[in-house]
């Protein structure tokens, strides 16, 4: 039985901008117009092989209209995929700055920054390697990484080496369908409208050669799969989130478990410990959801993110 795929209410328009060498693709919804001194532009940032259109979902849910756009990775999405084998962390952070000045000058006025997972890491080391740029902070369930020892090195880069040789791939779909059921199986959670929907946004139909049938292949460069040869520099990191000035929200789901990726090397109660490193925290629990929040509660997370740009703090 075929599926009616889920209706946005608000319509996004695409740019692109050119940044460190690579065209990024960057959704935008509503226009300046609404820009003021307390509702500047929130800017949004996809997580691990996803995409910016994955945000609609909260887009709509927005009560009120205001300036969003949200970014595409390199890489992911219609951005620009980089002639690299492997894909560092920094990279990300250099994108951004490089996007955002080209979006809204080097000199630009603060901006609220929202990123899930991937996204909310990078955008938790940006607010605090730029704390002028940012006025409001949110994070999705961006936990950051395990500590790392020393002497992991070697066999990370060993494995790194190995990984060289053999290119890394993404499996093809036969179906619009079957990218929709493929999300679903990831994410139970998930509408089969908004999976329908989203099964657009993530894959493209490529022809199929030789009398083959086509195929829907997801946005995504397959190199992103393999593991960088560094080791995580959590400690860093975490003098970046001492350096964070502006407020930050929190949120994640309440059926997310952590162990899935980590085992017993990293738990949820360590990142709350983390997380006592910033200043000003506001901290929340959606429910039913798991990892995709945006996904699954894009209402809640709307509510809870309105509350929190609009809310008067002191300086």
């Amino acid at each position: 039985m075929s599926v009616t795929p889920y209706l946005p209410r608000r319509e996004a328009r695409s740019r692109f901008v050119e940044a460190r060498g690579l065209r990024h693709h960057v959704l935008e919804w509503g226009d300046t117009s609404s820009i003021a001194a307390d509702r500047p532009p929130l800017v949004l940032l996809h997580g691990w092989m996803d995409v910016g259109a994955s945000f609609q979902f909260i887009v709509d849910a927005l009560s009120v209209e205001r300036h969003v756009l949200a970014l595409d990775w390199r890489g992911f999405g219609a951005s620009d995929t980089s002639a690299a084998d492997t894909y560092f962390f920094t990279e990300y952070l250099g994108d951004l700055e490089m996007v955002l000045d080209a979006l809204f000058g080097a000199a630009r006025a603060p901006i609220d920054l929202l990123g899930h997972s991937m996204g909310g890491n990078v955008a938790m080391l940006y607010a605090g390697v730029r704390p002028q740029r940012v006025r409001r902070l949110v994070n999705l369930e961006g936990f950051g990484m395990p500590r790392s020892k020393p002497a992991q090195a070697p066999k990370r880069l060993a494995a790194w080496l190995d990984a060289l040789k053999t290119p890394e791939q993404l499996r093809p779909y036969d179906s619009l369908e079957g990218v929709a059921a493929r999300l679903q199986k990831t994410n139970p959670l998930l509408r089969a409208d908004r999976a329908a929907w989203l099964a657009r946004q993530w894959s493209k139909r490529v022809p199929g050669a030789g009398g083959a049938a086509d195929a829907w292949h997801l946005l995504a460069d397959p190199n992103h799969k393999r593991a960088s040869p560094l080791l995580a520099s959590v400690d860093e990191w975490l003098e970046c989130w001492k350096r964070i000035t502006a407020p930050l929200l929190w949120v994640e789901g309440d059926r997310t478990d952590v162990s899935i990726w980590w085992g017993d090397r990293y738990t949820k109660a360590e990142f709350h410990e983390r997380l006592n490193l910033v200043a000003d925290v506001e901290r929340h629990i959606v429910s039913p959801a798991g990892h995709m929040l945006h996904h699954d509660r894009p209402e809640d997370i709307a509510r809870l993110l309105e509350a929190f740009l609009s809310e008067s703090r002191p300086s």
